[in-house]
């Protein structure tokens, strides 16, 4: 997985970013998908993080990493004894005396996921309201995938496609649209799609939806957007649990 580079992104409205962060409230989850999707834009939290300390101090880091551009590395380094000295750390025996479940609590990869997954959704809200606020001069949003060895072969397909800013693929695809997710939105005027002879799609007919598993334990399972695409006929979708738009939700709840 690529590294995020904040100086990009923080040119990429972090007042709003950090607005965006502060405005949630607290939830606690043990299963990632407890708090599901748009949920996600009023609740910040930690799948089995059940202590308000240790979601404190996951929160106070993540805030500090948008406010002053920490890294991954400086962030793992300062949170990780942190979370340590509370015991929220490594693999942890539970149960009732009848089962015993082995799971698995703080690890570098999970602050890994922690810190990528709140900064992309974080900085990409703001930079949705950036964009929703100009689109009047540049009403033409372009998905910009990061193109190297790792990119996911679905935003592989979705990078250069260009719909207007209402188009209904927004809404489940505006990144990001699932773990670990690179992407970006470009946006674009008339002038430029004429200068560099960009052709503007529609999704109409082309988005539909299906159900994915979500946990093999439970068999529980979701509905997805499906996105297929006109050129390859390949089926495309968000991450189970990624359909859905985290900064138009949140302007939504502005309102």
């Amino acid at each position: 997985m690529a590294k995020i580079d904040l100086k990009f992104m923080i040119g990429l409205a972090p007042k709003k970013a950090i607005e965006y962060l502060k405005s949630k409230g607290y939830k606690f989850s043990w299963n990632w998908f407890e708090i599901w999707q748009e949920a996600h834009i009023k609740a910040f939290t930690v799948a089995k993080v059940m202590r308000q300390d240790i979601l404190d101090d996951i929160r106070e880091m993540v805030t500090k990493s948008l406010e002053e551009g920490i890294t991954l590395r400086d962030f793992q380094k300062e949170l990780e004894p942190k979370l340590k000295a509370k015991g929220w750390w490594g693999k942890v025996a539970l149960g009732d005396g009848e089962s015993i479940e082995e799971v698995q609590l703080g690890s570098p990869w999970r602050l890994k996921t922690i810190y990528r997954t709140n900064l992309q959704t974080s900085y990409m809200s703001g930079r949705y309201k950036d964009q929703m606020d100009n689109v009047d001069n540049r009403p033409y949003w372009q998905y910009v995938a990061v193109i190297d060895a790792k990119t996911r072969p679905s935003h592989r397909i979705l990078n250069g496609k260009i719909f207007r800013y209402d188009d209904p693929f927004w809404e489940s695809f505006y990144p990001p649209n699932g773990w670990g997710c690179r992407c970006r939105v470009r946006a674009l005027s008339e002038k430029n799609l004429q200068t560099r002879q960009l052709r503007v799609q529609t999704s109409q007919g082309l988005l539909s939806t299906e159900e994915r598993e979500i946990s093999k334990k439970t068999d529980q399972k979701a509905q997805v957007t499906v996105y297929t695409d006109p050129i390859t006929l390949k089926k495309i979708s968000p991450d189970v649990g990624w359909s859905y738009n985290p900064g138009k939700t949140f302007q939504i709840g502005d309102n």
